[in-house]
């Protein structure tokens, strides 16, 4: 790495979104990400949709719970 690095041709918020939105990385266990990815094929989706469909109804359990 350098000592000193030259900034002064920056250009200040170049790459800035106001409206991005940024999707965290979410990292399953293999045996875990194995099952549901064969689930997903079973069931001709992805893997995504089916995590939010797990988590989604687990929030809604929490949320019962919690009342």
């Amino acid at each position: 790495m350098k000592e000193e690095y030259d900034f002064s041709k920056g250009v200040r918020g170049k790459f800035y979104k106001e409206n991005a939105t940024f999707n965290l990385p979410i990292y399953l266990e293999p045996e875990i990400e194995s099952f549901f990815s064969t689930l997903a094929k079973k069931q001709n989706t992805n893997l995504t949709q089916i995590i939010n469909k797990l988590l989604s109804k687990d929030k809604e359990l929490i949320e019962i719970a919690s009342v």
